[in-house]
């Protein structure tokens, strides 16, 4: 059986506190990565502040996955040239052959905004 509920203390029986003179526990600090701390784990992914060969070689693995295009982890020439050539037919907008300057600055890898996805 539960126990019966107290009843609330009279108004007067509450102490009276300026709540501009309270203090509450003090915010833990967030420490700030320095930008090369930043660049190393990126390679770090299991952040035991040593990067293995596999974990360097990770980050290549996805653009040479995109240049494998028959997955038999091979790169050919025939395969990069491809890539190469599509790329060159993506960005050449007017057709004529030839890249301009602002056709050629569509080429360049995207940049990462250096801002994580959360949004905490």
């Amino acid at each position: 059986m539960p126990e019966p509920e107290e009843d609330a203390p009279a108004p007067e029986q509450l102490p009276l506190t300026d709540p501009a003179e309270m203090l509450g526990p003090v915010p833990p600090e967030a420490s700030e990565l320095t930008r090369e701390q930043r660049r190393f784990f990126r390679y770090d992914r299991n952040r035991d502040w040593r990067i293995t060969r596999n974990e360097m070689l990770s980050t290549r693995s996805d653009g040479f996955r995109r240049l494998d295009v028959d997955g038999n982890n091979l790169l050919t020439f025939e395969e990069w040239a491809v890539t190469t050539a599509n790329k060159f037919d993506d960005a050449d907008f007017d057709g004529d052959g030839k890249l301009t300057p602002k056709e050629f600055a569509t080429t360049a890898p995207k940049r990462s905004t250096g801002r994580s996805a959360c949004r905490c």
